[in-house]
C-alpha cells in the first residue's frame, strides 16, 4: 500500500521522506511499542516473540515481512504438539512479505485478514487450516502461490487478488463462500479436485493462462460471471451440484467441460468462445443455457445428456458445429449458423423457429445411444423416464430451408408456415407426419371418416378450431399462432415438391391432397367457381387420388347407363327392312329403294334378360369410347352419348389414382 494517504492504524513511519515517501513504513505498532514488528529493537522483538503462545491473536497489518522474521513469528505461535502454527485472528491487511511466505500447514482459528498485502516470493498455505473467515482482497502474488488441500470453514475472498505467477488450489476443500471477483490470474490457475462446499464467485476473474478445475466439486452455486479465460480452460470430471452461471463469460482459448457432471442448472449465455469448446459426455441433470452465445471457431458439444432444456437461442456459430445431445428438449430459436453443422439427437424435441443456415445444416435422429471412444454407449439414466428415444420437430417457422436436411425425425407436431424455400428442404430415412383421424365420427347426424393420408399439425389445428369438428383432430398449443387454408396450401405445395424432387412420387400425393384440400375450403383467394369446381373433383376422385371412389362413380355411373338403356335406350323390336319400287307403264327398268323403319318406344316389359344383354354390351363399349352398333331409340342415343363421355374420364380418373401411389 504505497500511497501519499497514511493508512488508518497508527503505523510506524520508519524510512518516511517529506519529499520522496511522506509516511514511510506502514507498518502498524506492536502493542507497547512505537514501531512495527520489522523496525521493532531487536530486544524488543525478542520480548515480544517471546510472549506470544499458539492461538494468540496478532494484529500486522502494513509490517514488511523477510524470510527469517516471518519464521520467528510462525514459530513462536508454534503448537508443540502438533509442530503447526497456531494463530488465532490474524491481521496481515496490507503486509509485504518479502522473502518466503510459509504458512502451510498452518491454522488459523479466527478471523485472518491478508487484504492488499503483496507476497512478493512464494507463498505457501498449501494444508493451512481457516476455521474463520479469510481476505485477500486485492492481494498481490508475485510468485507461485500455493493453496493445495488448504481448508477453508469460513468464507473466502480473492477479490480483485492479482496472482502474477502460476495459482495452485488442488484438493483445497472450500467449506464457506469463495469470492474471486475480479481476480487475476496471468499464469496457470489450478483448482484441479478441489471442493467448494460454499458458493464459490469467480466474477469478472481474468485467467491470463491456464486455468484448471479438474475433478472440483462445487456443492453451492458456482458464480463464473463475465470471467475471461486467456487460456486453456479445463473443468473436466468437475461437479457442480447447484447452479453453474457462466454468464457473460469469454473463453479465449480451448475451454474442456469433458465428463463434467451438472446436477443444478447450467448457464452459459452470452458467454464468448473464441476457441475449441468440447462438452464431451458432459451430463447435465437440469437445464443448460447457451441463450446469445458467440462460438467464434470449431465447437463440438456432446455427447452430452441433459434431463431438462438446452437452450441455444441466439448463438452464433461462427465455425464448424458438431451437436450431439440426448436431451428433452433443444431450443435453437434465432440461432445463426455460419458454417456446416450437424445435431445429433436423441429423446429430444426441436424448436428451430427464425434460425438462420448459411451453409448445410443436418439434424439427425440417433437410433442407438451414442458411442465413448472405447466403444461403450453413453449412459442416459437421467432420462429414464422418457417415452421413446426419437427426435420431434416443434417449429421451422422463419427458416430458410435451402440448406436443411432432416433424417428420421418425427415431423407430426413441426409448424412449417412462415418457413422459406420449403420446397428444398430434403427429407432422409423415416421422416413421419402426423394423420388424419382414424374411424367413423358423426357430425350433425350423418357418419364422416377420412381416407388415410399425412397431414401438417397446423391443418389439425385449423380443423380442431372449427364449429363443427369432429374429434381426433390435434387442438393448437399456446404460442402456434393462427394459420388458415391460405396459408397452409403453399406449405402443402412446397412439401410436395420436395418429395418429387425426391423421387418419392408416391409420398408427394398426399400432400397434393392437402394442397387441394386447403384450396377448396379456402374463402379468401380461391373465388367460388373454382372453390365448386374442386369440391367436384373432391367427390368424384378424391383430387385424382383416390382410385375406389373414381371406380365407385364409374360403377354408379354404368349402373344408370344400364338402367336407362333397358327402359327408354332400346327400341320395343329391331326395325326390318322395307323395299318400294316403281314399275313404269308397259316394262322396263325397275328402282328399289331399301328404307329401314324407324325405332320405336318400347312397350310393355322392359326389363327382360335379352334387353339387359344389350344395355350391357352399349354400356360396356362407352367406357371406352367404342360404339356397340346397336340400335337405338332416340333417347339412347343420348344416354349413349353421355356414358361415352362420362365414363371414360372416371375410367381415367381410377388409372390416374393408381399411378399416383405406384409411380416411381
Amino acid at each position: 500500500m504505497r500511497t501519499s494517504e497514511p493508512p488508518p492504524w497508527p503505523h510506524c513511519a520508519h524510512g518516511a521522506d517529506p519529499g520522496a515517501d511522506p509516511v514511510g513504513c506502514r507498518g502498524i505498532h506492536v502493542p507497547g511499542h512505537t514501531a512495527c514488528l520489522a523496525h521493532l529493537a531487536d530486544a524488543d522483538r525478542d520480548a515480544y516473540l517471546a510472549g506470544l503462545t499458539p492461538g494468540t491473536d496478532i494484529d500486522h497489518r502494513g509490517t514488511p515481512f523477510t524470510g527469517p522474521l516471518l519464521d520467528a513469528l510462525l514459530n513462536a505461535l508454534r503448537d508443540s504438539a502438533t509442530q503447526r502454527p497456531r494463530l488465532g485472528a490474524a491481521q496481515f491487511k496490507s503486509a509485504i512479505f518479502e522473502g518466503h511466505a510459509g504458512f502451510g500447514a498452518a491454522t488459523f482459528q479466527g478471523y485472518a485478514e491478508f487484504g492488499s498485502a503483496t507476497f512478493q516470493r512464494i507463498a505457501r498455505f498449501g494444508s493451512a487450516t481457516f476455521q474463520g473467515a479469510v481476505r485477500f482482497d486485492s492481494a498481490t502474488f508475485q510468485d507461485y502461490a500455493e493453496f493445495g488441500s488448504a481448508t477453508f470453514q469460513g468464507g473466502v475472498r480473492f477479490d480483485s487478488a492479482t496472482f502474477q505467477s502460476a495459482a495452485r488450489f488442488g484438493s483445497a476443500i472450500f467449506q464457506g463462500i469463495a469470492r474471486f471477483d475480479s481476480a487475476t490470474f496471468q499464469h496457470i490457475a489450478w483448482l484441479g479436485s478441489a471442493t467448494f462446499q460454499g458458493a464459490v464467485r469467480f466474477g469478472s476473474a481474468t485467467f491470463q493462462s491456464a486455468a484448471r478445475f479438474d475433478s472440483a466439486t462445487f456443492q453451492e452455486v458456482a458464480w463464473f460471471d463475465s470471467a475471461t479465460f486467456q487460456g486453456a480452460a479445463r473443468f473436466d470430471s468437475a461437479t457442480f451440484r447447484e447452479v453453474a452461471w457462466f454468464r457473460s463469460a469469454t473463453f479465449q482459448s480451448a475451454a474442456w467441460f469433458e465428463s463434467a457432471t451438472f446436477q443444478g442448472n447450467a448457464w452459459f449465455s452470452s458467454a464468448t468462445f473464441q476457441n475449441h469448446v468440447q462438452f464431451a459426455l458432459a451430463t447435465f441433470q437440469g437445464q443448460v443455457g447457451f441463450e446469445l452465445a458467440d462460438f467464434e471457431q470449431w465447437v463440438s458439444l456432446g455427447p452430452l445428456v441433459c434431463a431438462g432444456w438446452v437452450k441455444l437461442s441466439g448463438a452464433v456459430f461462427n465455425g464448424p458445429a458438431t451437436l450431439s445431445f440426448a436431451a428433452r428438449r433443444l431450443e435453437c430459436r434465432r440461432t445463426r449458423w455460419l458454417s456446416t453443422a450437424e445435431v445429433r439427437l436423441r429423446y429430444a424435441t426441436v424448436d428451430f423457429a427464425h434460425a438462420v443456415f448459411e451453409y448445410p445444416l443436418t439434424i439427425a435422429a440417433e437410433g442407438d445411444p451414442f458411442l465413448l471412444s472405447d466403444g461403450r454407449p453413453v449412459a442416459e439414466q437421467v432420462l429414464a423416464g422418457a417415452p421413446d428415444a426419437s427426435v420431434r420437430m416443434a417449429s421451422l417457422r422463419g427458416v430458410d430451408a435451402a440448406h436443411l436436411v432432416l433424417a428420421d425425425v418425427d415431423l407430426s407436431r413441426c409448424l412449417f408456415t412462415g418457413t422459406v424455400h420449403l420446397d428444398q428442404v430434403r427429407l432422409e430415412g423415416d421422416c413421419s407426419f402426423d394423420t388424419v383421424p382414424p374411424g367413423t365420427h358423426w357430425r350433425r347426424g350423418r357418419p364422416v371418416w377420412f381416407t388415410l393420408r399425412r397431414t401438417v399439425a397446423e391443418e389439425h389445428h385449423w380443423r380442431a378450431s372449427q364449429p363443427d369438428a369432429v374429434r381426433g383432430w390435434n387442438v393448437a398449443l399456446l404460442g402456434a399462432g393462427p394459420a388458415g387454408p391460405a396459408q397452409l396450401a403453399p406449405v402443402y405445395r412446397a412439401l410436395r415438391k420436395a418429395f418429387e424432387d425426391g423421387k418419392n412420387e408416391p409420398g408427394a400425393a398426399d400432400f397434393y391432397y392437402g394442397e387441394m384440400e386447403m384450396r377448396r375450403h379456402d374463402r379468401t383467394t380461391t373465388s367460388r367457381a373454382e372453390r365448386g369446381l374442386l369440391h367436384a373433383y373432391w367427390m368424384l376422385s378424391g383430387y385424382g387420388l383416390r382410385a375406389v371412389r373414381a371406380l365407385g362413380w364409374l360403377a354408379a355411373a354404368m349402373l344408370v347407363t344400364l338402367v336407362l338403356l333397358m327402359g327408354f335406350g332400346l327400341p320395343k323390336e329391331n326395325p326390318k327392312q322395307e323395299a318400294t319400287g316403281t314399275v313404269p307403264p308397259g316394262g322396263g327398268r325397275v328402282t328399289f329403294e331399301i328404307d329401314k323403319g324407324e325405332p320405336r318406344n318400347p312397350t310393355g316389359n322392359r326389363f327382360t334378360g335379352e334387353r339387359f344383354e344389350k344395355a350391357l354390351n352399349v354400356t360396356l363399349n362407352s367406357v371406352v369410347f367404342r360404339s356397340s352398333g346397336q340400335d337405338l331409340t332416340t333417347a339412347g342415343t343420348y344416354i349413349e352419348m353421355t356414358s361415352r363421355l362420362v365414363e371414360p374420364a372416371f375410367l381415367a380418373l381410377a388409372v390416374l389414382a393408381v399411378r399416383g401411389r405406384i409411380k416411381r
